[in-house]
């Protein structure tokens, strides 16, 4: 029997067993009436309030339960998994929508174990297997904060999942396998700033969600933590030390980026953008020095070379890829790829076509990116999508222009990568 077959055995008869025992907690709860309950007035000193705000930034929870165009917290926001669509929840204090009848308790419960109020399991779209190491002190602070909200009697779309993932009473199994108390750090450090970055990248700012690769029945693979993952068509990159290393990020650049700045290595765009607008770009000077040296570690990996093929790179230079760069990007980043300062990103020695995965750069190509305004007046123009102006070879011999010129990888994109791109 193959391991992938036993791992899925055993998966599968951790759940059965599971089921019955949270099967009889269920009727345990509704029995209790755990689906009714008083409307809570929370009353909370405002320096409480203010560190909630603060710390609900921190963990960007407006990022997911926000919809586009909807109200701030309202819920709604469809997220896509291998196993169907989630719908993000609605947790402003409205009573019946939202979570106004949800104490710090049941609050505290979602947080660290995946349990709503009504007992029922939460899907780890919501990262409680992030937060769980968030301490009782701060989950009380974002409860007062959320309390303190505006309630929206908004009810979002009922969440989509295939057979059988749409058992909830199966993540019982689930937890028991997969919810760890810590996950591991990707660094070496004993610092203070160490200390404190471990917990806003691990737990309020959950990064390993998105960076860590997931394994058959969606857990995090915590063996490869933080080494990139992409589960659309934008993968987020390796941002372990070993990676930003490779990719050219620097301590100072890594804390300008994440500070929502313009920088060297380039500019967020796609699910990271929406993280730098609502979340990093807000926390203070201190906390954004202790994420930058946790990531890179008490004493960071010294810079990669970029690993250019001068044969390569001639050659390059009389290519279709680059007839395509002078006509429709010369213009703006510039025929030497430096771009222009605070206004149109540089490509020379950015991170996106420093990347081995080339799907992020041909997806920025295809889509474009949008106008950012950052502060300090640091504003990146909006870029346009050539999606209609490019075929699939041309668009493959582009990208392989761009990442073997100004990032030095090997030109292996193919008219076949673009056209998956395109067509997800």
């Amino acid at each position: 029997m193959s391991l992938r077959r036993r791992r899925v055995l055993l998966v599968a008869s951790v759940i059965l067993l599971a089921v019955i025992a949270a099967a009889a907690l269920a009727l345990h709860n509704l029995l209790a009436g755990k689906s009714g309950g008083a409307i809570q007035a929370v009353k909370a000193p405002a320096d409480v309030i203010a560190r909630g705000r603060y710390l609900a930034a921190a963990a960007d929870c407006a990022a997911c339960h926000t919809a586009p165009g909807g109200a701030p917290f309202a819920g709604g926001l469809a997220m896509q998994s291998g196993f169907g669509t989630i719908y993000a929840t609605n947790i402003t204090p409205d009573p019946d929508e939202g979570i106004g009848r949800w104490s710090a308790d049941d609050f505290w419960r979602a947080l660290h174990d995946g349990v709503r109020r009504d007992g029922q399991q939460l899907y780890p779209a919501m990262p409680y297997t992030s937060y769980r190491g968030m301490t009782r002190a701060d989950s009380d602070a974002i409860y007062a904060y959320v309390m303190q909200l505006r309630p929206m009697k908004v009810a979002p779309p009922v969440t989509d999942l295939k057979f059988p993932f749409n058992v909830r009473l199966s993540l019982v199994g689930w937890n028991l396998l997969f919810l760890h108390d810590q996950l591991p750090a990707v660094s070496t450090g004993r610092s203070a700033g160490w200390q404190r970055g471990r917990y806003l990248v691990n737990v309020l700012g959950h990064c390993g969600e998105c960076h860590t690769p997931r394994g058959i029945v969606g857990e995090m693979e915590l063996s490869r933590s933080l080494t990139g993952f992409a589960l659309g068509r934008v993968a987020a990159p390796d941002i372990t030390p070993a990676g930003l290393a490779a990719r050219g990020w620097t301590a100072s650049g890594l804390r300008a980026f994440l500070g929502g700045a313009t920088t060297r290595e380039g500019s967020a765009f796609a699910d990271m953008r929406t993280v730098v607008a609502l979340s990093t770009r807000n926390m203070t000077a201190e906390d954004l020095e202790a994420v930058t040296t946790f990531l890179l570690g008490d004493n960071p990996p010294p810079i990669g070379p970029s690993p250019f093929d001068k044969a390569q790179v001639q050659a390059a230079t009389t290519g279709l890829g680059r007839s395509s760069y002078v006509a429709l990007c010369s213009g703006c980043h510039g025929l030497d790829g430096n771009g222009v300062p605070n206004t149109v990103v540089a490509l020379r020695n950015n991170s996106t076509p420093r990347l081995s995965d080339p799907r992020n750069l041909i997806v920025a190509m295809l889509d474009g990116v949008g106008l950012e305004n950052f502060p300090h007046r640091k504003n990146i123009e909006a870029m346009p999508g050539f999606a209609d102006k490019l075929s699939d070879g041309e668009a493959a011999e582009l990208a392989n222009y761009v990442r073997l010129t100004f990032g030095g990888r090997k030109a292996d994109v193919t008219a076949a990568d673009v056209r998956a791109l395109r067509r997800k």
